[in-house]
């Protein structure tokens, strides 16, 4: 990927390197599995770990990781969802532990950790789908045995509970609100923009659209005999002329912005990476 036109302290990525549909469209034709992130770190600096939100990786697999790829190259990744979505009994923190535990082996190239919490709709819990109370209780209790040098990231997919009390949490421990293009929240991309979007010395953003009608257009794409995740489905260009200009400013704002897109975004990653510096160049002529 060309990066003159970008700042130095944004790092693009994906969620996931490891999709068998980007074979021909991204990898190489003929690139194995275990050749992925190889070749998926020679086009960008950085990735985010889907697969640690179900399990915990080995600490061999964590050390594959670090072996394949370039000095400078950043590991974003998700925590087990045992601790976000789970009952927070003593199992929780040992399960945090031993995450952080193996994640450390990545050395330098560990980027931030991201708590991905679940939605709650209005009809389960209006209470909690208005304010996120026992939410941000669950959120401090699990503050207090985070370590303190390493970076962490909180989703949240109700829009509602974007304010305030949440953000002055966040800002007390340095732990940055990932800011998400989802469907869920609307205003997001209008959020960037302010100061109080701003609780770290990072910023984390997250490109996700929307799984169902993502999955519904590809799996038609296939149907026709097309593979699913190999070419973008939905243009974005609107949505990434009102995100480019906001990263911009945020740029300015913190050390490091990072920006993973999903495949469920409009059909293709890193497709919708192309987009992006697309509309950077296109947005900021004079940059490259």
């Amino acid at each position: 990927m060309d990066r003159r036109a970008l700042p130095a302290n944004l790092r693009l990525g994906t969620s996931s390197f490891s999709s068998d549909d980007w074979v021909g469209a991204f990898y190489p034709e003929g690139t194995r599995p275990e050749g992925f992130l190889g070749e998926y770190a020679r086009r960008f600096d950085a990735v985010e770990i889907d697969a640690t939100f179900y399990r915990i990786p080995s600490p061999r697999q964590v050390d594959g990781w670090r072996d394949r790829t370039p000095e400078g190259f950043a590991f974003a990744a998700k925590i087990p969802q045992t601790v976000t979505h789970g009952a927070g009994g003593p199992e929780t923190l040992d399960d945090l532990k031993h995450f952080l535990d193996v994640m450390r082996r990545l050395g330098p190239k560990l980027g931030p950790l991201l708590f991905q919490f679940p939605y709650i709709a209005k009809g389960r819990d209006a209470d909690e789908y208005a304010t996120g109370d026992r939410f941000r209780a669950q959120l401090a209790r699990i503050f207090e045995h985070l370590p303190g040098d390493l970076s962490f990231a909180v989703e949240v997919r109700n829009e509602k509970w974007v304010a305030p009390p949440l953000l002055d949490l966040l800002r007390s421990r340095g732990v940055a609100l990932a800011l998400i293009d989802y469907y869920t929240t609307p205003g997001m991309s209008r959020m960037v923009a302010t100061p109080e979007a701003v609780t770290s010395r990072f910023a984390y953003l997250r490109f996700l659209g929307n799984h169902r009608e993502m999955d519904a257009l590809v799996e038609k794409k296939a149907a026709s005999g097309g593979r699913r995740w190999d070419a973008v489905v939905r243009d974005r260009t609107r949505e990434m002329r009102a995100w480019v200009p906001a990263v911009s400013a945020l740029a300015q704002r913190v050390e490091t912005v990072y920006a993973f897109f999903n495949n469920h975004y409009a059909g293709f990653a890193p497709g919708s990476i192309e987009l992006f510096r697309s509309v950077w160049e296109e947005s900021f002529p004079g940059s490259a």
